[in-house]
């Protein structure tokens, strides 16, 4: 069929008269020139696995958080950045990262846009698996109400009755509040169009909100970030997380099941996750008000300092931060009962083979300090 010539024939030609071509023919045929002339882009695509090991590349679809994928000191990381890195080894293929600007955005682009698979801990859901076909579960996970240390009037799901729940749009938060409003709960829901699940949980820390929901991962997480919360009992039964990919895609999907049964039997899931939530569930509310207390109110005094230590010696500031919390509390008189002294703990003999004059000088301390670690840095390093 000569389409161009369609397009420009006079109507009555196209659209056919008694005996010719019949009339639903020439409205077939313009609707096919307007997807020719401009509406190509939106028609659904998808990759097969054969196309993906033959490009040499692989698109994740993700969000860009704390627990999905971001960038730090110019490295990306992430729980499903470091585990679509893993897959994207797995099948021999240099992985390309796509951040979604919302949920709501996260399927489409893989329906329409072209990406080849999900990995943002992404619950399997019902409505979901209309639009995409998931992978096998590699995670377990409950949503767990949020609310401030000092709301001693909220404790279970009924409690919530005559309440607002702040939770971002599209996702399975959302659904849950709608399933227990149905179930006779009388409560609101206030959805957030863009928020992270972590702000939300500051926003409860603060009281700027009352109530949120998190996923048991983001939950234990952030209440080291926000010891003021409680992370309270479970509202929903166990759901599990999974990878999507494109309904026309499923030996793709199989690959991915594949990958996780490999990384799950040789330990390298549970790595990657003990490299972001390790002992999430372990909280010492007192440890951790006095951690925030004296970050707060001790740190600012030596910040300068510990930068150009940092700097010096080529160490991220916070690391040094971190090692002289661990020695000192950030207290430069601070003494051990084994001789060490300072806010590095520094003790005589390291004092005098480092040159330092005042062991209990903060800048002398921390820079002797951060030099011997690079010392020991750069010989185990070798």
């Amino acid at each position: 069929m000569d389409l161009s010539r369609t397009r420009n024939a006079p109507m009555a030609t196209r659209a056919g008269n008694a005996g010719s071509t019949p009339a639903w023919m020439g409205i077939l045929v313009s609707l096919w020139v307007i997807l020719l002339a401009g509406g190509c882009d939106k028609v659904p695509t998808h990759r097969s696995l054969e196309d993906i090991l033959k490009s040499g590349h692989i698109t994740v679809i993700t969000r860009n958080n704390a627990h999905c994928y971001y960038i730090y000191r110019e490295q990306k990381m992430g729980f499903e950045y470091d585990m679509a890195e893993a897959f994207a080894d797995f099948l021999g293929v240099k992985l390309n990262v796509e951040t979604a600007h919302s949920w709501e955005e996260m399927i489409p682009s893989l329906t329409i846009e072209g990406g080849d698979f999900i990995a943002a801990s992404m619950t399997i859901t019902p409505e979901r698996k209309r639009d995409v076909i998931f992978s096998d579960g590699y995670r377990e996970i409950r949503q767990h109400l949020i609310v401030n240390r000092s709301n001693g009037d909220v404790n279970t799901v009924e409690d919530l009755s005559g309440r607002t729940v702040h939770v971002r749009r599209g996702t399975s938060y959302e659904s849950r509040l709608s399933a227990l409003q149905k179930e006779g709960i009388d409560l609101k829901i206030e959805l957030h169009e863009n928020t992270p699940t972590g702000e939300l949980i500051g926003q409860v820390a603060s009281n700027d909100i009352e109530i949120t929901i998190a996923d048991s991962d983001i939950a234990f997480l952030n209440r080291r970030y926000y010891p003021k919360i409680r992370v309270l009992g479970a509202i929903s039964e166990s759901e599990i997380l999974g990878w999507a990919t494109h309904r026309n895609a499923p030996d793709l999907r199989d690959q991915i099941n594949l990958f996780l049964k490999v990384i799950h039997n040789n330990g390298q899931l549970e790595e990657i996750y003990k490299r972001y939530y390790a002992d999430v569930e372990t909280f010492d509310y007192l440890d951790l008000a006095a951690f925030h207390r004296r970050i707060k109110s001790r740190m600012p005094a030596y910040i300068r300092i510990i930068q150009r230590a940092a700097d010096k010696h080529d160490f991220d500031w916070r690391l040094i931060a971190a090692q002289i919390y661990q020695e000192s509390h950030f207290n430069p008189k601070a003494k051990s009962d084994k001789g060490a002294h300072g806010l590095m703990q520094l003790t005589l003999r390291m004092a005098t083979s480092l040159d330092v004059k005042d062991i209990f000088d903060p800048e002398q301390n921390i820079e002797a300090g951060t030099r011997y670690l690079r010392k020991l840095y750069d010989h185990f390093d070798k």
